[in-house]
Protein backbone atom coordinates (compact mmCIF):
# COMPACT_ATOMS: atom_id res chain seq x y z
CA UNK A 1 0.00 0.00 0.00
CA UNK A 2 2.83 2.39 0.89
CA UNK A 3 4.60 1.63 -2.40
CA UNK A 4 1.48 2.43 -4.42
CA UNK A 5 0.99 5.68 -2.51
CA UNK A 6 4.66 6.63 -3.03
CA UNK A 7 4.43 5.80 -6.73
CA UNK A 8 1.26 7.90 -7.15
CA UNK A 9 2.89 10.76 -5.25
CA UNK A 10 5.97 10.66 -7.52
CA UNK A 11 3.84 10.58 -10.67
CA UNK A 12 1.74 13.53 -9.51
CA UNK A 13 4.84 15.54 -8.57
CA UNK A 14 6.54 14.95 -11.93
CA UNK A 15 3.44 15.72 -13.99
CA UNK A 16 2.54 18.88 -12.11
CA UNK A 17 6.01 20.43 -11.96
CA UNK A 18 5.94 22.12 -15.33
CA UNK A 19 2.72 23.74 -16.47
CA UNK A 20 4.36 26.23 -18.80
CA UNK A 21 3.02 25.94 -22.32
CA UNK A 22 5.27 27.58 -24.85
CA UNK A 23 4.30 28.02 -28.45
CA UNK A 24 6.15 29.50 -31.38
CA UNK A 25 3.46 32.15 -31.77
CA UNK A 26 4.30 33.52 -28.31
CA UNK A 27 7.71 34.54 -29.51
CA UNK A 28 7.75 37.72 -31.52
CA UNK A 29 10.97 36.96 -33.39
CA UNK A 30 10.41 34.26 -35.99
CA UNK A 31 10.82 33.38 -39.63
CA UNK A 32 8.66 31.42 -42.04
CA UNK A 33 8.78 30.67 -45.75
CA UNK A 34 6.13 32.20 -47.99
CA UNK A 35 4.81 30.63 -51.22
CA UNK A 36 6.63 33.17 -53.40
CA UNK A 37 10.03 31.72 -52.41
CA UNK A 38 10.75 34.55 -50.00
CA UNK A 39 11.00 34.17 -46.26
CA UNK A 40 9.05 36.28 -43.78
CA UNK A 41 11.49 37.24 -41.03
CA UNK A 42 10.77 38.98 -37.74
CA UNK A 43 13.90 40.05 -35.92
CA UNK A 44 16.12 42.80 -34.59
CA UNK A 45 18.03 44.82 -37.19
CA UNK A 46 21.23 46.83 -36.84
CA UNK A 47 23.45 48.56 -39.37
CA UNK A 48 26.71 49.90 -38.02
CA UNK A 49 29.70 51.08 -40.06
CA UNK A 50 29.79 48.59 -42.95
CA UNK A 51 27.94 45.63 -41.40
CA UNK A 52 24.22 44.90 -41.26
CA UNK A 53 22.76 42.11 -39.14
CA UNK A 54 19.27 40.71 -38.62
CA UNK A 55 18.93 38.59 -35.47
CA UNK A 56 15.97 36.28 -34.89
CA UNK A 57 15.38 33.95 -31.97
CA UNK A 58 16.94 31.05 -33.90
CA UNK A 59 19.40 32.52 -36.37
CA UNK A 60 21.61 35.50 -37.11
CA UNK A 61 21.69 36.69 -40.71
CA UNK A 62 24.17 38.96 -42.39
CA UNK A 63 22.17 41.46 -44.44
CA UNK A 64 23.24 42.19 -48.01
CA UNK A 65 23.97 45.90 -48.25
CA UNK A 66 21.90 47.34 -51.08
CA UNK A 67 19.24 50.03 -51.62
CA UNK A 68 16.56 48.11 -49.67
CA UNK A 69 18.89 47.71 -46.70
CA UNK A 70 19.63 51.45 -46.72
CA UNK A 71 15.88 52.15 -46.91
CA UNK A 72 15.33 49.92 -43.86
CA UNK A 73 18.18 51.68 -42.06
CA UNK A 74 16.53 55.07 -42.65
CA UNK A 75 13.26 53.74 -41.19
CA UNK A 76 15.02 52.15 -38.22
CA UNK A 77 16.99 55.33 -37.39
CA UNK A 78 13.75 57.01 -36.26
CA UNK A 79 13.62 54.61 -33.30
CA UNK A 80 17.31 54.49 -32.36
CA UNK A 81 18.59 56.36 -29.32
CA UNK A 82 22.15 55.04 -29.73
CA UNK A 83 23.90 53.99 -32.93
CA UNK A 84 24.21 50.46 -31.53
CA UNK A 85 20.48 49.99 -30.80
CA UNK A 86 18.76 47.04 -32.46
CA UNK A 87 15.23 47.70 -33.70
CA UNK A 88 12.52 45.05 -34.29
CA UNK A 89 11.52 44.73 -37.95
CA UNK A 90 9.47 42.48 -40.19
CA UNK A 91 10.75 41.87 -43.71
CA UNK A 92 10.45 39.51 -46.63
CA UNK A 93 13.75 38.37 -48.00
CA UNK A 94 15.73 35.77 -49.85
CA UNK A 95 17.97 33.65 -47.62
CA UNK A 96 21.31 32.80 -49.19
CA UNK A 97 23.70 30.27 -47.61
CA UNK A 98 27.31 31.32 -47.11
CA UNK A 99 29.77 29.97 -49.67
CA UNK A 100 32.47 27.62 -48.45
CA UNK A 101 35.42 30.05 -48.39
CA UNK A 102 33.44 33.10 -47.27
CA UNK A 103 33.71 34.66 -43.81
CA UNK A 104 30.72 35.81 -41.82
CA UNK A 105 27.36 34.43 -40.76
CA UNK A 106 26.14 31.07 -42.04
CA UNK A 107 23.29 32.75 -43.93
CA UNK A 108 22.78 36.11 -45.61
CA UNK A 109 19.44 37.69 -46.33
CA UNK A 110 18.64 39.93 -49.27
CA UNK A 111 15.78 42.23 -48.29
CA UNK A 112 13.03 42.21 -50.92
CA UNK A 113 10.21 43.93 -49.01
CA UNK A 114 10.01 45.91 -45.76
CA UNK A 115 6.74 45.12 -44.00
CA UNK A 116 7.04 46.80 -40.58
CA UNK A 117 9.39 48.60 -38.24
CA UNK A 118 8.47 48.50 -34.56
CA UNK A 119 9.65 50.69 -31.68
CA UNK A 120 12.11 48.81 -29.49
CA UNK A 121 10.99 47.69 -26.05
CA UNK A 122 13.14 49.44 -23.44
CA UNK A 123 13.26 46.38 -21.19
CA UNK A 124 14.87 44.25 -23.93
CA UNK A 125 17.50 46.79 -24.97
CA UNK A 126 20.36 45.67 -22.73
CA UNK A 127 23.36 47.91 -23.29
CA UNK A 128 26.50 48.02 -21.19
CA UNK A 129 28.14 51.43 -21.21
CA UNK A 130 31.72 51.72 -20.04
CA UNK A 131 32.98 54.93 -18.45
CA UNK A 132 29.60 56.59 -17.99
CA UNK A 133 27.69 57.05 -14.75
Amino acid sequence: MKKIFALMLCVSVFTSCKNEIRSESDQNITSETIDDGLTLINGDFIFYADAAVLQTNKEIYGVIIDDKMHELDRLVNKYKKETTDMVPVQIKGKIIPKTENEEGWDYKVEIKEILSVFPPKPETNDVIKVGEE
